[in-house]
């Protein structure tokens, strides 16, 4: 089916609001290829670029992407020293567009680990497109759900102790009111690409009612028509939240095969 074929199939009254993305495969892609990792990074942002105009056309709002996780720091020097580059290359290449697109942009993640050059580009960034209003493109940097948990944790216990806040008061409200990702809705949609099935420290949080949806294709290879299978996916899915389908709204009663 064709990607237009494909994006006629999809209900623009019901796609998620918020989508987030585990950009999975860029270097065994690359491998495959005969190439080094970074070769599969640097083309993964093609794929970047290509989903974000399809989220775009559907007037999804909020778009979160797993860019480099705490874990990622473990790898090799060269290839983290280049995945910087790359970061930084492609924040100052890709800020008119995002500009031009009216789309905004934000970082999660313990980012103060990222180097200094990367940071001051960053927020630059930040204060570029603050102004924009139409879509929301978030970056995972330096990101774990654990890191991120773990942080909430501590700041609720420092205002806790200090009297700014009451112990019996808190809530889930409160607990999110100091997660990283604190102004943005959770995400409904997970997307995994690779053929991996796990959430790697993402969102562990967030994606509690999401639903997950995992391809076998490789981040690089990864384009709208991937995206759009993957929303009507999520589309033919009823979501109850631990309601009854006849709780739910437009129940149809199915009918009894005899």
């Amino acid at each position: 089916m064709t990607e237009d074929e494909l994006k006629e199939k999809i209900d623009l009254t019901r796609v998620p609001n918020h989508i987030a993305i585990i950009m999975d495969g860029n270097g065994r892609w690359a491998k495959e290829k005969g190439h080094d990792r970074l070769y599969g990074h640097y083309h993964g942002v093609e794929s970047v670029r290509n989903i974000l105009e399809g989220c775009a056309d559907l007037n999804i709002q909020y778009l979160t992407l797993y860019t480099f996780s705490t874990e990622n720091w473990d790898r090799p020097k060269d290839e983290i020293d280049g995945l910087m580059e790359l970061l930084v290359d492609t924040v100052r290449n890709e800020i008119e567009t995002l500009n031009k697109n009216n789309i905004k942009l934000h970082v999660i993640g313990d980012t103060a680990t990222l180097p200094a050059y990367a940071q001051k580009e960053l927020e630059e960034a930040l204060a570029e497109t603050s102004h924009n209003t139409k879509f929301n493109l978030i970056l995972a940097l330096s990101y774990s759900s654990r890191w991120e948990l773990v942080n909430a944790v501590k700041n609720i216990a420092v205002d806790v102790q200090q009297g700014k806040l009451l112990a019996e008061n808190i809530t889930h409200e409160t607990l999110h009111s100091y997660l990283t990702t604190s102004e943005f809705p959770d995400p409904e949609l997970m997307i995994r690409t690779s053929g991996e099935y796990r959430i790697s420290n993402f969102l562990l949080y967030q994606l509690a009612y999401a639903e997950l949806y995992f391809t076998s294709t490789r981040w690089p290879d990864f384009r709208k028509e991937h995206l759009y299978e993957a929303i009507i996916d999520f589309q033919n899915r009823r979501r109850r939240f631990g309601k009854t389908d006849e709780q739910l709204p437009h129940f149809i009663q199915p009918v009894e095969m005899h």
